[in-house]
């Protein structure tokens, strides 16, 4: 047993994400954790709501709340939205907690203490019009890179360049639409991300585990060398910011930038785990005292790579101090919404709280995984979205097991018969099984989503492929015994279907283990198949459960895309 710290792209406090939003970090997330939980791992799985920054105030000022309340309300929204979906979070923590707070101005006071950070008088873009300082975010224009019209004032999400506001051109304020934008002078803090790029580099080199996409992200932005990045902003709402316990002489109307104090928040928020719980966290994160055995796995979409590969990096080995940085950034590219991409600000795609309106969580949980945007760009569509559920979980895996289950009932009184001895055909389905789950749990553990789902299929094909070759229907007729063999191999079968579908079905797994008398959650199953196939005792009473998963009907999408588009 290891010990795995886990933790995903924090989503923003402004509403419901969207499918691209768990598709992208939460859910991936989610699916390891308990995949590694089940083979028996100590796991920690950490997220928590981003809540700092302008998006959250104007958010607030829309919804006629103050930007407390509004944080407040919009984090249990998350939360529960989150849990309805499966999310096994052990903490699902804030960005504002005073944890967070604490340890911000902590890491900003031993990095000016290192040297790498300075006082600097420098020039925002100031909105006339708005009669206010635009964060990066609030302003939009062409990219001075590659001439994307709707790059924004720290990043462009076309050609993944980071920028600086003042760079881009026929600029123009999010906020209002207006143009009428000046450059004016004010002070803030600068990280010196310059200073740190060949320890930066040296770190990267050193993550064999990375992936393609993820390595190729951090290394452009290598090769164009680091830029000191401004880590304090003319807001209201944020972190203080404060220089050895105290507010920081001509900063008091400033906070830090959000993208400054949100990743701290993975480690504050493991300190808010503990707190609540009576835990130590500090094992979990310093390589002083016990995180040297920790293994780290980080999840998220491909826009937030660099931030996690350049700037916090920067703040944690600048530190000096023994903190543990991430083994494995599991970087994904993008679910996109026929063509498009989904947009939280747009209201443009189907949303978490919506689509538990119209289909079952799990439903959702093995469409996005069958489908992850893992090596490639992918795109939502109903049409993957029917034949997810109508021929992967309806067809193969939820008529496998109504179907052994009802006979079981019919034939043999709901009770796993004895009688007879595996035959040829067992035999082989012995090993073919073998081979299937040693395959599931090879791609689990490489982090191959997509994969995982394809061989989970696989492996579920295979019940309906016995049933038909087997046919105890017809045996039941002629030779009980042989019946009673194929009927007992079968319900073993649907228990292990159980037991591997947990991570990414967790509540049909769970109903499926209840219906064959098993406990919840499962252990992870060994690659022997015999063993596996033999474990339930004959005599112990089962029960048919509900149909497992109703198909989309054509009706259904016609509603569907009425209300959402597409199609």
């Amino acid at each position: 047993m290891s010990r795995i710290l886990i933790t995903s792209a924090l989503p923003y406090i402004n509403g419901v994400k969207h499918l691209g939003n768990l598709a992208g970090s939460m859910l991936p997330a989610d699916v390891y954790a308990r995949f590694a939980r089940a083979r028996g791992h100590e796991v920690l799985y950490i997220c928590a709501t981003d809540e700092h920054g302008t998006p959250a105030e104007l958010a607030a000022a829309a919804a006629g709340q103050d930007v407390i309340t509004y944080c407040e309300e919009q984090h249990r929204a998350q939360h529960d939205i989150g849990r309805r979906f499966g999310m096994s979070w052990d903490w699902f923590g804030r960005s504002s907690s005073p944890q967070n707070a604490r340890l911000t101005q902590h890491f900003a006071d031993v990095l000016e203490d290192r040297g790498l950070i300075e006082e600097r008088d420098d020039k925002l873009v100031y909105s006339i019009d708005d009669q206010r300082f635009l964060p990066d975010r609030y302003i939009e224009g062409t990219c001075p890179v590659c001439g994307y019209g709707k790059a924004r004032g720290d990043q462009c999400d076309n050609c993944n360049s980071l920028l600086d506001p003042i760079d881009l051109k026929d600029a123009y304020s999010v906020i209002s639409g207006s143009r009428n934008l000046e450059v004016r002078e004010t002070r803030h803090l600068y990280l010196l991300q310059s200073k740190l790029q060949p320890q930066i580099r040296d770190w990267l080199d050193s993550k064999a585990e990375f992936p393609a996409l993820t390595r190729s992200i951090a290394n452009k932005h290598l090769e164009e060398g680091l830029i000191d990045r401004g880590i304090t902003r003319d807001l209201a709402w944020g972190v203080p910011v404060t220089r050895g316990g105290q507010p920081r002489t001509g900063f008091e109307g400033k906070v830090f930038y959000v993208w400054f104090d949100a990743p701290i928040e993975y480690i504050a928020a493991t300190q808010e785990w503990a707190d609540a719980s009576g835990a130590e966290w500090r094992s979990w994160w310093r390589t002083d005292e016990g995180a040297t055995e920790v293994r780290y796995v980080e999840f998220m979409g491909k826009d937030n790579v660099a931030f996690h590969t350049v700037s916090f990096p920067a703040t944690i080995l600048g530190s000096g101090e023994p903190w543990k940085t991430v083994d494995v950034l599991k970087s994904f590219n993008w679910l996109n919404w026929y063509g498009g991409r989904f947009s939280t600000s747009n209201q443009r795609g189907v949303f978490m709280d919506a689509a538990l309106e119209i289909l079952p969580p799990d439903a959702w949980r093995w469409y996005l995984t069958a489908n992850s945007p893992e090596h490639s760009d992918t795109s939502f569509t109903w049409e993957l979205l029917t034949a997810a559920v109508n021929r992967d979980l309806a067809d193969v895996l939820g008529n496998f097991v109504n179907r052994i289950m009802k006979f079981c009932e019919a034939r043999f009184g709901g009770v796993i018969p004895a009688g007879g001895e595996p035959g040829p055909l067992e035999e082989s389905l012995f090993a073919e099984v073998s081979s299937r789950i040693a395959d599931i749990t090879e791609q689990f553990e490489a982090l191959e989503i997509r994969k995982s789902a394809q061989a989970l299929r696989g492996l579920w094909v295979l019940g309906n492929e016995y049933l038909q070759e087997a046919a105890p229907w017809t045996a039941i007729k002629t030779d009980p015994e042989r019946a009673a063999v194929i009927v007992r191999t079968a319900i073993n079968l649907a228990a292990l279907y159980a037991r591997v579908s947990a991570p990414v079905i967790p509540f049909t797994a769970e109903a499926m283990a209840l219906a064959v008398g098993e406990g919840y959650p499962p252990a992870w199953p060994s690659d022997d198949g015999r063993a596996e196939l033999s474990r339930l005792p004959a005599g112990r009473a089962v029960t048919a459960p509900p149909v497992l998963f109703r198909k989309i009907e054509a009706e259904d999408l016609v509603v569907w895309e009425a209300r959402f588009g597409g199609g």
